[in-house]
């Protein structure tokens, strides 16, 4: 026999039987627990539900027979999940934002339920229409007490319908309510041709976006292209055939605009007459001091916004306080007014540092810095701004042919390792381009239950899942508006990197009007509605909205 080791049990050796001696144990203490107490004793509380097993899932959970319970949300819980994202976000610390998993289930709606409950702050007085939103959303999620059964198992003659309406750029025109939303066949029709969008390159069993940040969800996927370089020439020919037709159609008016999503930036190319603007635009998110040097010489001409708006209010705070420190010096308060003394330039305080050095005479035999080291101490507030919102980037007019064949001659455009190694960048548009596919938004609507006091009330909610670009979000809600009878809420998920292209660019013209507008904009492929809403200047900075919500066919939103 084996010597006896101190300390060691072969009970591990028959787990079956350990098991079936604890259960034991646990029957005989829950006997001795159940006999009767003694008199005077108190009354044993009811015994504890049984625990869920925590191996089940919602595909192998025994289900009751017959017809689902509606999900039953208690009006707190539903007031905190419209408020989730309404919390002031700190600047510094920003709260991260969970996209949208591919596979979801029917109890994703609760999900977001356990949150704590605040107060939206909305504009003081409602409006007709909320403004332009250019950044990307992977979700929305719209709640109503209206049913969404007009959005359920459309016909195939409806869905061939929406589809021939979207390619033939179709204007549809609903009433202000719609009593029977249901059998309206012109609602559904043009439901299906809202959620239409055009991608490339499309991958089935990849998914094409958002690309920043996606490794993880790409990781694992089959990708025969990394290793073989002559299929990643014949992707990215391709792609720029792609790539260089969306342009053409840009300048020719027939596409409203694109974005180009790659694995570390994102550009929105916008047509001359869009977001106040008349010349064709580019803004790029987020950049990086490389980015913007390999731009400068490529020759590609764009300035850094936010930046430029960052010193000048400095000069003004600046400005300020010398007129403060002045007091009732009147001249020195004229010059500041007046701005007639130049701020000094960094050349001149650099020759100012070294000009001691030839008075006393030992130039030599001190060490300057190199001009690599000079060129980076002028950069140093771009250099801090990388990765950031701050560094969005806006290139005007011809520059953006420029930035076309920068973009295309690239070679860091496209990952070189990792599980997105060789694949393009993500195109997506508005409308059909050279070599893209059609593509359409997911949705699907959930009935529910609020408890209102002592009574339930029935709330709907519509989830809309994919890249949702800023005119699907107006055609969408110009279809609620009549569906829903005026009334309805929506949460909307941003994908943030993109958030920062409502900045306001400055570049108005003051000739710029709607009829001009309309008039170099006829077959851009958007409804005029629309096209009125995205030609207005951005107003909402470097946010976007988050929670949209029509009360009486007006509108009040928090970004």
């Amino acid at each position: 026999a084996a010597p006896a080791v101190p300390g060691y049990s072969p009970g591990f050796k028959k787990p079956p039987a350990m098991l079936r001696l604890k259960r034991k144990r646990l029957r005989r203490s829950e006997s001795a627990a159940s006999a009767s107490p003694p008199c005077g004793a108190a009354p044993r509380a009811p015994s504890m539900p049984a625990r869920r097993n925590p191996f089940s899932s919602l595909e192998n959970a025994p289900r009751a027979a017959g017809n689902p319970k509606p999900i039953i949300i208690s009006s707190c819980v539903l007031h905190s999940f419209f408020i989730q994202l309404l919390e002031p976000v700190c600047e510094e610390k920003p709260v991260p934002r969970s996209e949208p998993s591919d596979r979801t289930d029917d109890l994703a709606l609760t999900n977001d339920f356990h949150l704590p409950v605040a107060v939206p702050e909305v504009p003081s007085s409602p409006r007709h229409e909320f403004p332009a939103d250019w950044s990307i959303k992977t979700r929305l999620l719209f709640m109503s007490s209206q049913p969404f059964t007009w959005t359920e198992h459309l016909k195939a003659q409806e869905e061939a319908q929406g589809f021939a309406q979207h390619c033939r750029t179709t204007e549809t025109n609903l009433p202000q309510s719609i009593q029977e939303p249901k059998l309206s066949v012109e609602l559904r029709c043009a439901f299906q041709q809202s959620l239409v969008y055009w991608l490339h390159p499309s991958l089935p069993w990849l998914q094409m976006f958002p690309r920043i940040g996606a490794d993880r969800k790409i990781a694992g996927k089959a990708n025969p292209w990394s290793q073989d370089e002559a299929l990643q020439q014949v992707l990215m020919s391709e792609w720029s055939v792609s790539f260089t037709s969306l342009y053409n159609l840009l300048r020719a008016k027939l596409c409203p605009y694109f974005y180009v999503c790659t694995y570390q930036f994102t550009v929105l190319f916008r047509a001359a007459g869009l977001a106040g603007s008349d010349v064709i635009t580019a803004v790029i998110s987020p950049t990086t001091r490389g980015l913007r040097e390999a731009m400068r010489s490529e020759g590609i001409e764009f300035s850094l916004p936010l930046v430029e708006e960052s010193r000048t209010r400095k000069q003004k705070n600046s400005d300020v306080n010398l007129d403060t420190e002045a007091g009732n010096s009147l001249e020195v308060s004229n010059s500041t007014e007046d701005g007639e003394e130049p701020a000094p330039s960094d050349d001149d305080d650099d020759e100012a540092s070294f000009s001691w050095l030839e008075e006393m005479g030992v130039q030599d035999k001190v060490k300057k810095p190199d001009a690599l080291s000079i060129k980076l101490h002028k950069e140093k507030h771009e250099v801090h701004v990388d990765h950031k919102p701050e560094s969005l980037a806006l290139v005007k007019g011809t520059n953006t042919f420029t930035l076309l064949n920068f973009l295309i001659n690239c070679k860091s455009l496209v990952a070189v390792a990792g599980p997105q190694a060789g694949l393009p960048p993500t195109l997506l548009s508005p409308v059909a381009f050279r070599g893209g596919t059609m593509q359409t938004l997911k949705a699907r609507s959930i009935n529910a239950k609020a408890r209102v006091q002592l009574a339930y009330k029935d709330i709907s909610s519509l989830e809309i899942v994919g890249p949702i670009m800023p005119h699907a979000l107006h055609s969408l809600t110009m279809l609620l508006k009549s569906a829903q009878r005026g009334t309805f809420s929506a949460v909307l998920y941003t994908h943030e990197p993109t958030a920062v292209f409502n900045t306001n660019l400055d570049n108005a013209s003051p000739a710029l009007n709607k009829e001009s507008i309309h008039k170099d904009l006829p077959a851009c492929g958007l409804h005029p509605k629309t096209l009125d809403q995205l030609s207005q200047c951005p107003t909402l900075g470097k946010y976007s909205i988050r929670f949209l919500e029509m009360k009486d066919y007006a509108y009040t939103w928090k970004s």
